[in-house]
């Protein structure tokens, strides 16, 4: 192994998750067609904005993952409840904003909630991140940092153009056009906040144990 395998890795993991679809992508859409490009960056970049805390606090958990679960799956419900408030802004508007309304895109703070309550980075960093970094420290002292800028550059960069190109032709869409649209990025972000939630239950044991959920259900109806 050598400096160029790991930044070879970090290319083709970073390009992976910029394209694979979640709740970061679904708003960088949603926020580029509702307030522009400006916007759609914005959201682009959180997590190059956020997860440095976080791998540096994942590095320091690497073997401890079974002490640390419960807290990344009340990070993953509290998370749901965010994305599903999203899904509720986004399913409420009808055409495109104009610049002046820029204000109220709040496109940092979506951006950086959303990647912060997500299990995901958490999880990437402590089971495959974390440990990459310290086998490529091992091989040179420049490795992992060639790891983590290959990583971030495809994985904001794709999500920059995609942004870039949604928020050029956003004025192109006429109003029911644009309003189902949003409905049906509503629907999608509805569903991750799903996902998330179930993470949550999984990570914390719950959805382990199917009989502990129906005893609640159970308690809950005869209560």
């Amino acid at each position: 192994m050598n400096v160029e395998y790991f930044l070879s890795l970090g290319l083709l993991m970073g390009l992976a998750a910029g394209l694979t679809p979640g709740p970061l992508l679904t708003l960088v859409i949603a926020q580029s067609l509702q307030y522009g490009i400006t916007a759609g960056v914005k959201v682009a970049l959180a997590p190059v904005m956020t997860d440095a805390p976080i791998i540096f606090l994942m590095l320091l958990l690497v073997g401890q993952l079974s002490g640390f679960t419960s807290i990344i799956g009340l990070l993953s419900i509290v998370g749901s409840g965010y994305v599903f408030y999203m899904a509720y802004d986004t399913a409420k508007l009808k055409q495109p904003l104009t610049q002046r309304s820029q204000d109220k895109a709040r496109s940092i703070s979506k951006g950086v909630l959303s990647n912060v309550l997500s299990p995901h980075p958490y999880v990437f960093w402590l089971t495959v991140g974390a440990p990459t970094i310290i086998q490529a420290n091992s091989v040179n002292r420049l490795a992992p940092l060639l790891f983590i800028v290959g990583f971030y550059l495809p994985l904001a960069g794709s999500k920059i153009v995609l942004a870039i190109v949604l928020g050029k032709y956003r004025t192109l869409l006429s109003g029911k056009i644009y309003a189902n649209i949003m409905r049906c990025l509503a629907v999608l972000l509805s569903l991750f906040a799903a996902l998330l939630f179930f993470d949550g239950l999984k990570l914390l044991g719950v959805w382990h144990e199917p009989n502990k959920v129906i005893g609640l259900i159970r308690a809950i109806g005869q209560g």
